[in-house]
């Protein structure tokens, strides 16, 4: 029998572990695999684990002189101008993760994990 999916999103608790990685300080936007422990609420009735993955990394950023002409529109505030870039999910996918509940009792939670990285524009609402 299948828990509601609001119950379960309310009170879904992610635990992540750390897997291992690249080594420290290599470049780039890359997938990094977490062990993640579900739980369908805060006294683990039902739990179980799978390997998701996340977006780690980084990615170029830029800042120059701004042009005469950006510095004038600003009344001369903007001096410097900035690009960036944020290391990204590109692609998700959903996957099923199977919750053990008292009674030898099955459950089964969809989750969802990265898929594809990327280096993207920055936007704070992701973070």
């Amino acid at each position: 029998m299948a828990l509601p999916k609001t119950l379960l999103f309310s009170l879904l608790l992610l635990l992540a572990t750390d897997t291992g990685a690249p080594e420290a300080g290599v470049p780039g936007c890359y997938l990094h695999p977490i062990n993640v422990t579900v739980r369908s609420d805060r006294q683990g009735t039902c739990r179980g684990s799978h390997i998701a993955h996340a977006c780690v990394g980084y990615c170029e950023s830029s800042a120059f002189p701004s042009r005469h002409s950006v510095r004038a529109a600003s009344g001369y505030q903007h001096n410097i101008t900035s690009v960036s870039q944020c290391c990204t999910i590109s692609r998700l996918q959903k996957v099923k993760v199977e919750l053990l509940c008292p009674r030898s009792r099955r459950e089964q939670l969809e989750i969802f994990t990265a898929r594809a990285c990327q280096c993207d524009m920055c936007r704070l609402s992701r973070y």
